[in-house]
């Protein structure tokens, strides 16, 4: 560690080159041959298998595990992509320890489940890194449906949209596509440019066009969007965050966590990006996380999570505390931020412990912050939208919304999970409805 390290304020180079490439390596690298088949033959393959109905796009796992023991990896990874196309980018982001692989009955029995998210991820890179596409698209159907929304539902229904022969083109706000993969997961997560790669290899079902800058409600209409195509499908996302409105919050140095991850994503250079020596995220979600391991992997030297509620309600998962918790990131529960103190800039946070119920203890705490990220959540923009369930777009059976042939699915729709793999499930499921519901208007 140089000394740099210790400098305060927010700057770059906390660690250097070397130091920063080592802690942003691959998390989970892939399987080898052996290993895979190591791992495979672990699974019972049983008949009822409680992992397909833990898993959100319903991917047969003991036939894809089977494939893999049986020596074809390229058939497991048409079985996972042929119900979740995203399936790469899922095994490396799936809590897997809250889904499959929660509900494997090795779990149950010796409290260790079968590896079913690296083994899926062993079945899809394979497949990917040669190349393959395993899905033809259908003769062209004469219709044509735009979604708005490049992340992981919007690429999923435009996908299987595209298999049944119909035109789709993708609106995006983002320079870039790939929603949440691309901006909003932790780099550790998703090395090698991989979020960028998988929606490469998914655009060779061809049929598909992505047109970037365009953002719903500012550059384009919704109603004119339903003029000019058969249908339409919302995957918008989450693009507001929640507000912050403890004194001091607009000091210098209080940010958003979702703004913090998509630069350190985009960087080209990660010792040029700054970060505070001392760190404080306000959260208990992935993005809390995410946000607070990454600060420490580019130097800050304390990182703190402070969380309202007790760790047990915490939405990061055990296994993302416990990473939290092996990189240095300290965690305080029950605890609510009070004032931001500092001249022009933050250089302390006060929080008020609270019991269960949120109830104010009386007692307080101070924290030496340079840098303070906010993790309390996002917000639906509502610009432009169909009816609204609450906060997020009221949607029905596969994803039908308020409007006719309007649909809606991922984070912006009410009832879902914010999940990677969620999303993926409902932008599918969308796309079969749109299919079926254009097919019988053109019979």
């Amino acid at each position: 560690m140089d000394g740099k390290a210790f400098a305060t304020g927010v700057v770059p180079g906390r660690l250097g080159a070397a130091d920063i490439a080592a802690g942003f390596a691959d998390l989970h690298p892939v399987l080898n041959d052996h290993e895979a088949l190591v791992a495979s033959d672990r699974c019972y393959f049983c008949h009822d298998a409680p992992c397909i109905t833990a898993c959100p796009t319903d991917i047969d796992i003991p036939l894809f595990i089977r494939q893999i023991a049986t020596g074809t990896p390229d058939a497991a990874a048409k079985t996972i992509l042929s119900q979740n196309i995203l399936g790469g980018m899922c095994a490396r982001v799936c809590p897997t320890e809250t889904l499959c692989e929660e509900a494997c009955v090795r779990e149950a029995a010796e409290g260790k489940p079968v590896d079913i998210g690296r083994l899926q991820r062993y079945a899809t890179d394979g497949l990917m890194e040669q190349g393959i596409h395993p899905f033809v698209r259908n003769v062209d159907s004469g219709k044509r449906v735009v979604v708005v929304g490049a992340g992981p539902a919007g690429l999923a229904c435009a996908h299987r949209l595209a298999m049944y022969g119909h035109q789709v083109e993708i609106l995006d706000a983002r320079p870039k596509a790939g929603g949440l993969n691309e901006y909003g997961i932790a780099a550790y997560k998703a090395t090698d440019d991989f979020a960028a790669r998988e929606v490469d290899w998914l655009l060779k079902i061809g049929g598909i066009t992505i047109r970037t800058g365009i953002a719903l409600g500012q550059n384009v209409a919704l109603e004119s969007l339903r003029a000019d195509y058969d249908a339409v499908f919302l995957g918008v996302g989450l693009g507001g965050v929640n507000g912050f409105d403890t004194p001091g919050a607009d000091k210098s140095g209080v940010s958003d966590a979702v703004d913090f991850i998509a630069d350190l994503r985009q960087t080209k250079d990660m010792t040029a990006l700054p970060v505070g020596r001392d760190v404080v995220v306000i959260g208990g979600g992935m993005t809390a996380v995410d946000a607070a391991v990454q600060a420490r992997l580019l130097g800050a030297l304390n990182v703190t999570i402070v969380y309202r509620r007790g760790q047990s309600r915490m939405n990061a998962s055990r296994f993302e505390q416990d990473l939290a918790a092996s990189k240095g990131v300290r965690i305080i529960t029950n605890a609510s931020p009070v004032a931001v103190y500092g001249n022009g800039a933050v250089r302390e946070i006060e929080f008020e412990y609270t019991d269960d119920a949120l109830t104010p203890t009386g007692q307080k705490f101070r924290l030496a912050a340079d840098q303070v990220f906010k993790a309390i959540g996002q917000s639906l923009e509502d610009v432009d939208l169909p009816a609204l369930d609450g906060r997020k777009i009221a949607v029905s059976t596969a994803g039908r919304t308020s409007l006719d042939l309007v649909w809606a699915g991922g984070d912006c729709a009410a009832g879902g999970d914010d999940l990677t793999v969620t999303a993926v499930a409902e932008g599918r499921d969308a796309a079969e409805d749109i299919h079926a519901k254009l097919m019988a208007v053109a019979e």
